[in-house]
């Protein structure tokens, strides 16, 4: 939407298009009442990213429709938490549109944003991690990040996560994503002297109470740096480590 907007201005500064036309051109600015949903436009020239699209509990249809409204407008696309039925049922609406089964991912990106500045490492501590740590991954990419991938280096074996340090300590930001006990972001907190975000994954036994027990755990870890996002939250995670890669 941000590149759009230039492009009308640019028009009415070359006497392309009169302010009436440009007005057209701009009447869904800032955002497109679709009656059940307002695509927010203006968001792209606020914080520097399109809206980003929940995808649980939306229907096909509507998917699709939001979708169609956010590429129209030149924008990048990320719909998350859609599950491969639903994917099914929309990416002949969607051309051009990638689906990551892991992540529940669907995303197109239309122009390249700006780059952040250093690698964003995403770490887990399980194989069964993966599909939270992949929503971030996804997430850290179509933001314009570098991300580099390390997984199932949990507590369980520490020797495979110091088998991987030369990695992890050139990360700008580092994302951990684990359940259980939750204890890896405290580990490499104390390893590493750059932002660690923890996400808590609902991955454990009964005792883990759907990721409760990490979350607590992650929320009371010992060394500094850590900051914590809501259970199986990969995107949110991602959103901001981006932020802070691009500072």
């Amino acid at each position: 939407m941000k590149k759009r907007l230039e492009e009308v201005l640019e028009k009415v500064r070359n006497g392309q298009l009169s302010p009436a036309q440009a007005l057209k051109e701009l009447e869904d600015y800032p955002y497109c009442d679709l009656e059940f949903a307002k695509v927010d436009h203006h968001r792209e020239v606020a914080k520097g990213t399109p809206e980003i699209v929940f995808g649980l509990g939306k229907t096909p249809g509507q998917i699709r429709r939001i979708g169609r409204e956010i590429l129209k407008k030149g924008s990048n696309l990320l719909v998350t938490r859609v599950e491969p039925t639903v994917w099914a049922k929309i990416k002949a609406g969607l051309p051009g549109a990638a689906y990551n089964e892991a992540a529940r991912t669907v995303s197109k990106v239309r122009s390249r944003p700006p780059a952040g500045k250093g690698a964003i490492v995403v770490l887990t501590a399980g194989t069964s991690d993966i599909p939270v740590a992949e929503e971030a991954a996804v997430t850290s990419e179509i933001l314009g990040n570098t991300t580099e991938r390390i997984y199932d280096v949990g507590v369980a074996g520490l020797h495979r996560l110091l088998g991987q340090y030369d990695r992890i300590r050139r990360a700008r930001v580092i994302i951990t994503v684990a359940g259980m006990e939750g204890a890896l972001p405290s580990v490499v907190a104390g390893l590493v002297k750059v932002p660690v975000i923890a996400v808590p994954t609902s991955v454990g036994y009964g005792a883990s109470f759907k990721g409760l027990a990490a979350l607590l755990a992650m929320l009371n870890s010992c060394p500094g740096g850590v900051a914590v996002v809501n259970i199986d939250n990969g995107f949110g995670a991602a959103f901001l480590a981006s932020q802070i890669n691009h500072l």
